[in-house]
């Protein structure tokens, strides 16, 4: 038997090389006539830690340089971490596979021993605008005397656990999947020894829309690779991930504006939680809809979101929704 080799882009850092591993192995599984290869690129995102995503180009800097690639035919597929695609995909190209979502949730990340209820002023290490509005609103509660301060923070997983571990801020927050995946959250494993974690939950704490995803991209034209990728499919993950894209795409959302949203299946329920920070105003929404008006509730939501809002007794419909 022929021996078939299929490129699969990455960038270098351990997190996004351990993610298409994941997807590496889904796609052999039972196919012993494949032979994944990875293709490691380090983007423009990689490479400028110091800035903000917005000041050079928002989330397309991770993403970019593997279109290409997929356009040129140099790769057959790239995998992206969900919550980094921006929401137009280059011509030609689409998500042909969903795997099954890790955990969504956000960790907040401590020294182990330290007592920041003694503390004035808390430092938070994020540079997302959807982790800061949060994290100030919940920091009101876990620290009633303190002022929280979010400062900019980027970086690999490691890279920010050590500038925390250097006392460069009382706090930083990681997303749960990442840790998983790299394995620190293993029994044997020491990374996070020095730490301790509060996994924030969904409800209260809204993640990214398609965190914990992983995206796996490809020419919309290439058959072949689409047969390949049918295994590492998961329904629920692609259900969850187009309701959330599209509530991110209707409220024209980029990764510089503090939004989240979050689905999940509740029997044969979609759920969905949101937060949108717009013009210094906070708006939350919570709603459900069967699962066949996924689109429904996305423009629901999107609307609540935005603050252009009719309820839908006003149009004559009926509401699913709760908030």
């Amino acid at each position: 038997m022929s021996v078939e080799i299929i490129r699969i882009g990455t960038r270098k850092s351990d997190l996004a090389v351990a993610q298409t591993r994941l997807v590496a192995s889904l796609l052999e599984k039972g196919q012993p006539q494949i032979q994944t290869q990875l293709v490691l690129k380090q983007t423009v995102g990689d490479k400028i830690l110091n800035k903000p995503l917005l000041e050079f180009g928002g989330k397309g800097v991770f993403v970019s340089e593997f279109e290409q690639g997929l356009a040129d035919g140099q790769i057959d597929l790239a995998v992206h971490s969900a919550k980094d695609l921006p929401m137009d995909l280059k011509e030609g190209l689409e998500i042909i596979a969903v795997p099954e979502r890790e955990d969504p949730r956000d960790v907040l990340v401590t020294r182990k021993k330290e007592d920041l209820s003694q503390k004035t002023e808390i430092i938070i290490g994020t540079s997302s605008p959807r982790r800061k509005v949060q994290i100030e609103e919940i920091g009101k509660k876990l620290w009633p005397h303190a002022c929280i301060r979010c400062e900019n923070l980027r970086g690999n997983v490691n890279t920010r656990l050590k500038r925390l571990q250097e006392g460069g801020y009382d706090a930083i927050l990681l997303a749960a999947a990442g840790l998983k995946r790299l394995g620190f959250l293993e029994k044997d494993s020491q990374e996070l020894e020095p730490f301790s974690l509060q996994y924030l939950s969904c409800e209260e704490f809204i993640p990214a829309g398609g965190q914990g995803i992983l995206a796996v991209e490809g020419r919309a034209q290439d058959s072949r690779t689409k047969t390949l990728c049918a295994g590492a499919e998961n329904k629920a993950a692609r259900l969850s991930l187009q309701t959330e894209r599209m509530v991110l795409k209707l409220l024209d959302a980029g990764c510089h504006e503090p939004i989240g949203v979050y689905t999940r299946l509740q029997e044969k329920e979609l759920e969905l939680f949101g937060i949108c920070g717009r013009n210094g105003q906070i708006r939350k929404v919570h709603l459900s809809a069967p699962m066949d008006q996924w689109e429904s509730l996305a423009m629901q939501a999107a609307k609540h979101l935005s603050g252009n809002r009719k309820t839908e007794e006003e149009k004559g419909g009926q509401s699913y929704g709760r908030n």
